[in-house]
């Protein structure tokens, strides 16, 4: 699947009013339809170079399989909402320490052969657990941001 978002580029810098600092709006995303063989998508948002290892930004489980995109702001109705790092549900924007080289955000879209059957608030790990062998198609977004 590939995975792209009309606020930015892969690889490029994630605009400002996507942060943390501006409220934690998400940004749209978009990507073409999956595989036949899907019946649910996840989603992830996590930086790899945050200071403290791997920080989860945005989880969301339960997406329809013929959802192609998601609009700046929003969550599909349908879709399980997982509890972020900064430990609220939802979306939480880039807000690396000042100073540091720009982190990357990396946005995983995965298409799954089974239901994860995941509940609201759930962890990266129960997300991980429920793919295990059942992810099928993927794509990657990278954003780039800086303090």
């Amino acid at each position: 699947m590939t995975l792209r978002s009309p606020a930015f580029n892969d690889h490029a810098v994630i605009p400002a009013e996507y942060s943390h600092a501006n409220g934690d709006l998400s940004p749209p995303l978009e990507w073409s339809e999956p595989p036949e063989d899907v019946v649910e998508l996840a989603l992830v948002c996590e930086d790899p170079d945050a200071p403290s290892g791997t920080f989860v930004h945005w989880l969301l489980a339960g997406i329809p399989p013929d959802t192609t995109e998601i609009e700046e702001g929003d969550t599909p109705t349908e879709a399980v909402v997982g509890r972020n790092d900064y430990g609220t549900p939802g979306y939480g924007g880039p807000h690396p320490p000042k100073g540091d080289e720009p982190h990357r955000y990396i946005f995983h879209l995965y298409g799954l052969s089974e239901p994860t059957n995941l509940e609201e608030g759930f962890s990266i790990e129960d997300l991980r657990d429920a793919e295990d062998g059942t992810v099928v198609a993927t794509g990657t977004l990278v954003g780039l941001y800086g303090r």
